[in-house]
């Protein structure tokens, strides 16, 4: 009797991992937009994280001059970086951007470290620049030579991020901006010597871009056939997958220069690891590089100027315009950084911030700070931030909204206690009103966006209203026309309040 229950364990062991495999297989995805268009673009653990953290590092933090285009523009005769260059280093005939890669010594890179600094300031996900448009990869790679764990640091940058990650139950981003990497001038001479839109590193027979080294002209990406770089593009972003499971995969601009062909074999590839190992992964991108059915939107150093209804995505940095660590490079106060950070979240959005290590891999006491700042007040205000959804209008208020450097609006608007931002609980339960600034205490604010004449009202009845952080009581009232708040004798955060409006059944007024 005990063999015969055995056996048929076993057999309905097997049918239901047949049962899974073919559940799995019926769910796979081809390499085709109509295929791809079945994944969900922004799942809810995603919708819900609305902060990430990565970092732009690698070989040109090491002359920390100019900005992350020193790859290229070092090679651009008479330019400023290369007249930096050749007066520290000499020559680029003699001193070519390999020549970094032994002195990104990253010996002060700590995993731990820095996956509880970006924890503790608010981070649900995190990861670094996995390839800038430089060629360098910063995981443990078979495919490109060119990699921190067999040059420069000799670490697995990636994989030991993720792995400290990993112990926090946070999730992970791999960003991608290698699709620039690949050199499309050689066979135009209009374009030697010049920086082009189209390939990162400038061309010209004299350069030691022009390389025919077998392995150097793959940190240079000059293939001769940019076919052999486009799958040279996609075995480095597959590896990735296949190796580390990033949760998010990003990709700045120009992912347009790859073809569309190898775009849905990533992408295929990408969201059938997610359903191989039970996750829901996301693919962001910048401008129109892929479709909106299956992938987030990003919009670099702003914002959408109103609610949109789809979760969408902004990267902005810490630095004041640089992404690089760039010697005396002013930073962002983390008042103006946190204040444009809530207007995203109004709007739906979630916001990927960058920081900028120095090339021995320590991330500066200013950038620290600004991050500790940051992560204080989330876990105050966290609850009005993290899993909230839009309210019917994101806000109102005085400041002007500036167009961003990249689309959209500026990342870098000065707001004040003023400028007014929504947010409602998931479950509806809550709403939450942001001043974005520091009022005046006994000044009564009118919220007309709240009141019920404009149809903007709360999803509920108002129980009562809090300030987040605080145990005063807020006189408040609804009338048929408006919402008023009187604000209380409280101790004001610095940089913006977080007014807490208990909601219960249906609004009447």
């Amino acid at each position: 009797m005990k063999t015969f229950h055995f056996l048929m364990a076993i057999v309905l062991l097997f049918a239901c991992q047949q049962k899974q495999s073919t559940s799995l297989e019926e769910k796979r995805f081809t390499p085709d937009w109509e295929s791809l268009s079945q994944h969900e673009a922004a799942p809810e653990w995603f919708a819900d994280a609305k902060l990430g953290i990565y970092f732009h590092w690698g070989p040109y933090a090491v002359p920390a001059y100019g900005s992350a285009w020193y790859p290229c523009n070092m090679f651009l005769r008479g330019s400023k970086v290369n007249k930096f260059h050749e007066g520290k280093f000499g020559k680029i005939e003699d001193f070519g951007y390999e020549k970094f890669i032994p002195m990104f010594t990253a010996e002060h890179f700590d995993p731990e470290d820095w996956a509880n600094l970006f924890q503790s300031a608010g981070a649900q996900f995190a990861g670094p620049v996995a390839q800038h448009h430089d060629g360098f990869a910063m995981w443990q790679s078979e495919v490109n030579p060119w990699n921190a764990s067999d040059m420069g640091p000799k670490r697995d940058i990636l994989g030991d991020l993720y792995q400290a990650l990993g112990k926090r139950n946070m999730k992970t981003i791999a960003t991608f901006h290698h699709a620039r990497n690949g050199q499309r001038n050689a066979k135009n001479p209009d374009h030697w010597g010049r920086n082009g839109y189209n390939s990162h590193y400038p061309y010209a027979p004299d350069l030691p871009t022009a390389t025919t080294d077998p392995k150097l002209r793959k940190l240079y990406g000059n293939f001769e056939d940019i076919e052999e770089f486009n799958q040279y593009w996609l075995d480095q972003v597959n590896e990735v997958v296949d190796k580390y499971s990033p949760d998010i995969i990003w990709y700045d601009s120009w992912l347009n220069l790859i073809p569309e062909k190898y775009r849905m074999e990533m992408a295929a590839h990408h969201f059938n690891n997610g359903l191989k190992n039970g996750k829901e992964v996301v693919l962001c991108h910048k401008q129109e590089d892929l479709p909106l059915n299956m992938s987030v939107l990003d919009i670099e150093q702003g914002g959408k100027k109103d609610i949109y209804p789809l979760p969408w995505m902004t990267d902005i940095t810490l630095g004041d315009t640089r992404w690089m660590y760039v010697e005396g490079h002013p930073y962002k106060p983390a008042s103006l950084v946190l204040r444009n950070m809530i207007d995203v979240w109004s709007k739906n959005g979630i916001v990927l911030l960058n920081v900028s290590p120095r090339a021995d891999g320590v991330i500066n006491k200013e950038q620290r700070g600004i991050l500790k700042q940051i992560g204080d007040w989330l876990k105050v205000h966290g609850e009005a931030v993290y899993a909230s959804r839009p309210h019917t209008v994101f806000g109102f208020g005085p400041a002007s909204s500036k167009d961003g450097s990249h689309g959209g609006q500026s990342s870098k608007i000065e707001y004040t206690a003023n400028d007014v931002r929504f947010t409602v609980a998931k479950d509806k339960k809550a709403m939450y009103v942001f001043l974005l600034g520091k009022p005046k205490a006994g000044k009564r604010m009118q919220f007309r966006s709240i009141g019920g004449f404009h149809r903007n009202i709360p999803p509920g009845k108002i129980k009562s209203v809090t300030l987040l952080g605080s145990d005063v009581k807020v006189n408040w009232e609804l009338t048929p026309a408006s919402f008023y708040i009187t604000m209380p004798d409280a101790e004001f955060n610095d940089m913006a309040q977080v007014f807490k409006l208990e909601l219960e059944g249906e609004t009447s007024v």
